[in-house]
């Protein structure tokens, strides 16, 4: 079938009995990286490039692979200076390079889903699709609160650095707008001596905090300050992005010593992760004291092509999955603090190999852990499959996080949404018919991953 929409996509009647029951539950979207600013301003998207295409990078990636310069994607360039509609004409000429991929899915989802568009993207089409969606972005219905409401969402995390003074966020709560836009916590850069960011960040925080960030006590003092203050604005959650999964809990003096060093000049690899080793468990502490969930990334060598990322920076499509050891990695933190009923700690890799034999059963053993969805690379439908055979049966299904889309690009969060659904349905009416539980038990099972474990695993019932 060519083009075909992913609502034609053929379940076993078993599958599709599951999914007609929470195709349309609401949609939880409790990690991503959307801007909160789209909610707060609620103006027009500025053109279907910088939409659909230029903040994507399962996009941009796939077309850099195929010889496609970034530069002509309109990337580093300021939007001013862009030519969109020359830039969505290099994305149809290579439109066929995506056949088989997730991102074909999810795009063939939004133009057909959302914009209406039916007929097969190719480049005698593109300037048909490309003055459709803009025309359609410059309406009421397709402003950002009326696209949070259109596509059932219940509610929205953004991920924000913890020196964001969460302005937007709070221009979202002071509206009349009813839409739930929260805040997630991500402090790598005030953590990780090997940030580039540490130094200059680490000043910031004094300033904002009115904190001596020079002294390893006040320098957790300043951390609970924003980690307070992004609780007031909504957050539920912090968020880690580790390469190497790594825990110590050296002494206080010890990391006085380190932190005065880092102040000063960059440490070295043992160092740094010494020092970001101790300040995971601290965090897993403070989780404890205020109730933030915390999520972990790992697995993920930023950056490897450095030409890129001495031209464009960060998140250019480089990163890619490694080898972690969660087991040794996390023991120093789970023997600290695992067995606290209070900590709740949300694992995602990109390490896949270590779903049955590390994650799976350390999820099912310890009390504060659960087990994020297929992550990046990962969520797609077969990367869907390969999880809920991995995991299962071992860590069960409540121990489990439900799903998140983790996107910056907005418009697919339905067709992600919809793909897990497609999946968790498959998966189920596999279940059934092989005999391990009935259709009332697959139905509890398909709302929860649907919806209510990630409501409970990311706090977000009654909040």
């Amino acid at each position: 079938m060519t083009n075909a929409p992913m609502g034609t996509i053929h379940l076993p009647a078993h599958a599709d009995t599951i999914y007609q029951h929470i195709r349309d539950i609401p949609i939880v979207s409790p990690h991503g990286h959307c801007d909160p600013s789209w909610f707060a301003k609620n103006t027009a998207f500025r053109d279907p490039a910088e939409l659909l295409i230029i903040p994507d990078h399962y996009v941009f990636r796939m077309l850099y692979s195929q010889g496609v310069p970034l530069e002509s994607l309109g990337l580093g360039t300021p939007p001013e200076e862009r030519d969109p509609r020359k830039i969505f004409k290099i994305f149809a000429e290579h439109w066929n390079r995506f056949l088989g991929t997730p991102s074909r899915q999810w795009l063939e989802h939004t133009f057909t889903n959302v914009f209406g568009l039916t007929e097969p993207l190719t480049p005698k089409t593109a300037d048909h699709y490309y003055d459709l969606i803009d025309a359609k972005l410059k309406t009421p219905e397709f402003r950002p609160r009326a696209l949070f409401e259109s596509f059932g969402l219940e509610v929205l995390a953004t991920t924000d650095g913890a020196l964001d003074s969460l302005t937007h966020h709070a221009a979202i709560q002071n509206s009349d707008w009813q839409g739930r836009i929260i805040p997630t916590f991500r402090p790598d850069t005030v953590l990780n001596p090997a940030s580039p960011d540490f130094i200059p960040h680490m000043h910031q925080l004094a300033e904002m905090t009115g904190e001596d960030t020079s002294s390893f006590k006040n320098y957790l003092s300043a951390l609970r300050q924003c980690r307070a203050a992004f609780k007031a604005a909504g957050a539920t959650a912090t968020d880690h992005a580790i390469t190497e999964i790594y825990t110590e809990q050296i002494s206080d003096s010890d990391m006085q010593a380190l932190l005065q060093k880092a102040l000063n000049a960059p440490l070295d690899h043992a160092e740094a992760t010494l020092f970001y080793g101790r300040m995971l468990i601290d965090m897993a502490q403070m989780s404890i004291d205020d109730g933030l969930v915390m999520q972990i990334h790992a697995g993920s060598y930023r950056s490897t092509n450095r030409t890129l990322f001495k031209r464009f920076g960060n998140d250019m499509g480089a990163d890619i999955p490694i080898a972690v050891d969660w087991v040794r990695g996390l023991a120093p933190l789970l023997n600290k603090v695992g067995n606290n009923p209070d900590l709740t700690i949300i694992l995602f890799t990109l390490d896949e190999t270590t779903y049955a034999r590390e994650l799976a059963p350390m999820a099912g053993h310890w009390p504060c852990l659960r087990l994020g969805p297929p992550w990046w690379f990962h969520d797609s439908l077969n990367g869907i499959a390969r999880y809920f055979d991995a995991v299962v049966e071992t860590a069960g299904y409540w121990n489990l996080a439900g799903f998140n889309d983790d996107t910056r690009a907005f418009l697919s969060i339905p067709a992600r949404h919809d793909l897990w659904r497609r999946g968790v349905a498959t998966h189920l009416g596999t279940q059934i018919s092989r005999g391990l539980f009935g259709q009332s038990d697959a139905l509890e099972i398909a709302r929860l991953l649907t919806r209510d474990l990630a409501i409970d695993a990311y706090r977000l019932r009654g909040v």
